[in-house]
């Protein structure tokens, strides 16, 4: 005899059934990743490029790649951690600068020498991305690099107009990397390294007088606020560039889907690299144009007085390059070989 009830009951489960399969099975090949930085959200690197890339991701892998994002150091530790932190899985994805630990990735700092990079950051990316290929894995096997990139010209922001090296004499600057320091201090400055995001503070406490940093980092610490005065170098090689790396822990990154892995190798190497570079070269002219708009003072320094500067920095190439032999590194090898992929990339532009 037909039993009505046992008939829904059984019709309800097998039409519930395919949703909860759909649900199991979507949720296994979901993936939330932490992404960690010690910018803040209304920063150029993060609003133009870090959120783009993680958004560009969870596009290309139909929703399945969520990558939630905290900026400004939100998951804690400071700055020079966060290569740990993705090491050690404390955050999935970082971004940061091999600079912010010094002497701990030698190979890199090829690219930080002074009066080495070109004036644009997508020439120095695609050539750090290319060097990176044949000379960073080693250096950098604890984590799965997404990829490398190095920003445009650094200028000096000062409380007080440079233009020559009597006006560097003493001045109190922060630098990004070793390198940059070594180089400003062979110049007179009084150089003092801190991670960007204390510059403001520092400003204000008088405990430098200014910074090296490239144009597209001025609107989110309001240096422009801060001082009245911009010193770069015309043309290329500029004074000096900090390389970056966005770096991905790689247990994380081996336990993924094939699939899923293919959506983030399709959005790493030099295609994330130049996607980076980009803001920072876009930005250089907004920034410049608003900084000067504002009544700053923007003063080109003279050939001439460049090349004195040029000159007082080349011991420091000379005692990186004797450094790196101690560590079993041919430094100068590393060195010929960014100078002739900038040159590379500087003619194909």
């Amino acid at each position: 005899m037909f039993n009505r009830r046992r008939f829904l009951s059984l019709t309800g489960t097998a039409i519930a059934a395919p949703a909860i399969l759909r649900v199991t099975a979507a949720n296994a090949q979901e993936v939330t990743l932490k992404m960690h930085h010690f910018l803040p959200p209304v920063s150029n690197g993060h609003a133009k490029f870090l959120k783009p890339w993680a958004d560009k991701v969870g596009a290309d892998s139909g929703g399945r790649i969520k990558i939630d994002i905290f900026p400004s150091m939100q998951l804690g530790g400071t700055p020079p951690q966060l290569f740990d932190q993705a090491r050690d899985g404390v955050a999935d994805l970082v971004w940061t600068l091999p600079g912010s630990t010094p002497g701990r990735f030698p190979s890199i700092e090829a690219f930080e020498v002074p009066f080495t990079v070109n004036k644009r950051a997508v020439i120095n990316s695609r050539a750090l991305s290319e060097f990176a290929d044949a000379n960073l894995k080693d250096e950098f096997r604890e984590v799965k690099p997404i990829c490398f990139w190095a920003h445009d010209h650094g200028l000096i922001h000062s409380t007080k107009k440079v233009a020559n090296l009597d006006d560097l004499k003493g001045l109190k600057l922060r630098f990004p990397t070793r390198l940059a320091g070594e180089g400003l201090k062979a110049l007179g400055v009084n150089a003092i390294g801190m991670p960007v995001p204390q510059v403001p503070e520092a400003m204000a406490q008088r405990v430098i007088d200014g910074a090296v940093v490239p144009w597209e980092v001025v609107p989110a610490l309001k240096l422009q606020e801060l001082v009245k005065f911009h010193a770069e170098i015309p043309g290329s090689p500029t004074l000096y560039t900090a390389s970056f790396i966005l770096a991905m822990n790689k247990a994380k990154y081996d336990g993924l889907p094939a699939d899923l892995k293919a959506v983030i190798d399709k959005n790493s190497g030099v295609t994330a690299s130049v996607m980076a570079a980009s803001v920072w070269d876009e930005q250089a002219k907004v920034v410049s144009d608003m900084v000067a708009k504002r009544g700053n003072t923007i003063t080109v320094i003279e050939d001439a007085e460049v090349a004195k500067w040029r000159k007082l920095t080349e011991p420091v190439a000379e005692a990186w390059i004797k450094g790196t032999k101690e560590k079993n590194i041919d430094g100068g090898k590393l060195l010929e070989t960014a100078k002739a992929l900038i040159a590379k990339y500087e003619k194909a532009a």
